[in-house]
């Protein structure tokens, strides 16, 4: 047995080291830490003199990696296994083999590549093929549109463009295909997109994500007849969205009739590995050149994406750029080629069964939802399951069913599945689940094992997690829609409040408390609808209640709105509307009262300064001019002084008057103690657990057999009882009552110095 090399020896380790130093989070002190977040922020500092260790490097991309997170939870956006450190590997292992004599380095490449396209071929039944290896996946398909075009144009290379000019070529693709993808196409090759056909999916018959093989036939013959030249065909073997694969034997028989370029590409490629595939999948392996992304199927990170082809030419290919003789290039193959050989046969097999088995274990699942409805091509091997909730299953309220168009129902459906689909990716996170729109379902929920349970280590109990989490929310969905249309009826009924039209939001609806007054000018009236709402909303949630409320998403067009979240099945409409009224209507009048005592006070300190300023004049009046001046004025105080009467002022709020203080100063108040005892205070009857809008015997978590009214009406009814007492003790002879009253007014008044022993003498 050979030695190893102690250069390719020493790399693994690095490797191993790097990896561990990246994915611990250990190595940084607490000391480490906090200086650097002093000196490093998010700002590029000058490049150090004496350079910097691996350890040190290495720190600093582990810092740029996972920023202020310090939950090594969140860091890990992808689970890198052994196969996919063999991946890394191999970028490092492309940089030291790039260096090697030119000789050594041919025979080295030539070897990968020839090996990894042999074992590619052979798992996915593409027969005596090439490949073509590519970081984009969409390179791969603009090689065969240079390919093709080589094919048909035999003067292209020579004449370049000017050779399509007299027949203009066409690209056909399916309209279920990539967004963007025939765009980028005629960007690349430089074609208008006059050359891009969209043939329509099927209207009547087959699945509505299948290419409409009758109406591209025709299409094609139009544009044979207008002196075009059908070119190349894109289709699907897994739709982007539903993963629905075309009729790929209808459709290499219609290419091979006009003599097009058939190219097919999509997530369910990845069954050719295994033993039993479906017709419409295993017709893939006749068509002229497919893509494949072993990377998401295998959990590979940083792998490139393989497109094989069949061509008898390799000039063309060279024109087309599918070959180069540079060995750099060829070296994109490498970290395909040890993780390919490091899973071996039995473990890619296993990978791609483990996905497909997860599907079909969430399809039965599904099968036992009524309100659930499935969107899958095959349900014995479908790869991809779309669902979405509907609303066939659910029973209508009491106050009626979802009413208006179909457009509206659609909307609020997408809305409901679009908030289910970000909660189930966001509390099962290992299932993959996301959210996809489809042209004709609508808003959906997609599983693609096949592009996540690789990368996220999915397993058969994540299946049955989502299962479960599914399961609690249909009720909350159901719920929802149906107190929909109850809510819009309770809300147009109240006159302080709007109803707000908005299907997106995925809840019972959204509602503005308008204010009444009619006297303010539009901007006044803004900021007070701004203002009472704010102010409602901070109330709303401050309840005790299991409904969300918010002031709406960030980029909503509504503003100054409530937004009310999913309901339950106990959920009191009525009184939820009420309670909304009431807290409004609480809020405005206190906002009024506010108003309305500062403008009082503002009148009350006018009329001070002025009778102030009366006071000053009829002072002078009776004092004289000489009292007025300095020295002078003294002189006369002392021979002759003057008795001035102090007049005071007492502001009333409620009245919004100024009143004399001699009333007050007459009588001096002897029960100061009894005065300051506090006062009876109301208590609200409160049981424990008790959930606001809940009711009557709706639900098992109810505390109460009564409702959230009653005990507000209750409280209401105790506060009132609690005041009739206080009133009958207030009953008391008339000479106490102002006693009393007279006690409580002094104990807030300043008594001028001298008037003190006046009153105290006289109420002896």
């Amino acid at each position: 047995m050979k030695m190893m090399d102690p250069t390719l020896a020493e790399m693994g380790n690095h490797l191993s080291d790097a990896m561990k130093i990246l994915e611990s989070g250990k190595l940084e002190s607490e000391q480490g830490k906090e200086r650097r977040k002093l000196s490093w922020k998010d700002f590029p500092g000058p490049l150090q003199g004496d350079g910097q260790d691996v350890v040190s490097i290495l720190q600093l991309v582990q810092n740029l990696m996972h920023g202020e997170d310090e939950k090594q939870g969140h860091r890990r956006m992808q689970y890198v296994g052994e196969q996919g450190h063999m991946a890394l590997l191999g970028h490092s292992l492309a940089a030291y083999i790039s260096v090697l004599e030119r000789e050594r380095l041919r025979k080295l490449t030539t070897r990968i590549l020839s090996d990894t396209t042999l074992w590619l071929c052979r798992l996915f039944r593409y027969e005596n093929g090439s490949a073509y290896y590519h970081e984009d996946d969409c390179e791969g398909l603009v090689k065969m549109c240079r390919l093709a075009i080589n094919t048909h144009y035999e003067d292209y290379a020579t004449e370049g463009f000017t050779v399509l000019s007299s027949k203009p070529p066409v690209i056909y693709q399916s309209a279920a295909s990539r967004p963007g993808l025939g765009q980028h196409l005629c960007s690349q090759l430089g074609l208008p997109l006059s050359s891009l056909c969209i043939v329509p999916c099927n209207t009547m018959f087959g699945s509505l994500h299948q290419m409409d093989v009758a109406l591209l036939d025709k299409l094609i013959r139009d544009d044979r007849e207008s002196g075009k030249l059908p070119l190349l065909l894109i289709a699907n073997a897994g739709t982007p969205g539903a993963g629905h694969t075309d009729k790929l034997s209808r459709l290499k028989e219609l290419c091979v009739q006009h003599n097009m370029w058939l190219h097919v590409e999509g997530v369910n490629l990845a069954t050719l590995v295994l033993g039993q595939v479906s017709s419409t999948v295993t017709a893939a392996t006749k068509c002229d050149s497919m893509t494949l992304t072993p990377g998401p199927w295998l959990g590979l990170p940083a792998v490139p994406a393989v497109t094989l082809y069949r061509h008898e030419d390799p000039a063309l290919s060279l024109a087309a750029g599918l070959t180069s003789s540079q060995p750099v290039e060829k070296l994109r193959a490498l970290p395909l080629w040890l993780s390919l050989q490091y899973l071996g046969h039995d473990g890619i097999l296993q990978r791609i069964k483990h996905a497909s088995q997860l599907s079909q274990q969430l399809l039965e699942h599904l099968k036992t939802l009524a309100s659930i409805k499935t969107s899958v091509e095959d349900e014995l091997n479908s790869p991809v399951v779309v669902f979405r909730f509907s609303q066939d299953g659910s029973t209508p309220s009491s106050g009626g069913s979802v009413k208006g168009n179909v457009a509206e129902e659609r909307d609020i459906l997408d809305a409901l599945n679009r908030w289910l689909g970000e909660q189930l990716a966001q509390q099962v996170p290992l299932s993959g689940v996301d959210v996809v729109e489809l042209e004709d379902e609508g808003t959906c929920v997609r599983f693609s094992p096949l592009m996540t349970a690789a990368a996220l280590g999915t397993q058969e109990n994540d299946v049955a997690a989502l299962v479960e989490k599914l399961g609690e929310m249909i009720p909350v969905l159901s719920c929802t829609l149906r107190f929909r249309q109850d809510f819009k009826d309770e809300v147009l009924q109240q006159a302080s409040l709007s109803y707000i039209e908005d299907q997106s939001w995925p809840g019972l609806g959204v509602v503005r408390y308008e204010a009444r007054s009619t006297d303010l000018d539009e901007d006044k009236r803004q900021y007070r609808v701004e203002k009472i709402n704010s102010d409602l909303l901070k109330k709303l949630m401050e309840l005790d209640t299991d409904l969300y409320f918010s002031d709406g998403p960030e980029f909503c067009e509504e503003k100054n709105c409530i937004f009310i979240g999913m309901a339950t099945e106990d959920l009191d409409v009525a009184e939820l509307v009420e309670t909304i009224v009431s807290i409004g209507k609480d809020i405005e009048e206190s906002g009024k009262f506010f108003e309305n005592m500062t403008e009082v006070v503002r009148r009350g300190i006018q009329e001070a300064e002025q009778q102030l300023q009366k006071a000053n004049e009829e002072k002078l009046m009776e004092e004289g001019v000489l009292r007025q001046i300095p020295l002078v004025g003294s002189v006369l105080n002392w021979f002759s002084p003057v008795q001035a009467s102090v007049k005071g002022r007492t502001f009333n709020l409620a009245e919004g008057c100024l009143d004399s203080t001699e009333p007050v100063y007459s009588v001096k108040a002897q029960m100061n103690k009894e005065a300051s005892l506090d006062s009876p205070k109301s208590v609200t009857k409160q049981f424990p657990g008790q959930k606001l809008f809940r009711r009557h015997g709706a639900g098992s978590d109810s505390v109460s057999d009564t409702s959230s009214v009653s005990h507000l009406e209750e409280s209401f009814r105790e506060t009132a009882h609690v005041q009739a007492i206080d009133a009958e003790e207030a009953e008391v002879p008339q000479e106490h009552h102002v006693h009393i009253e007279t006690e409580t007014a002094l104990s807030d008044q300043r008594v001028p110095e001298g008037q003190e022993t006046e009153s105290v003498d006289a109420l002896r």
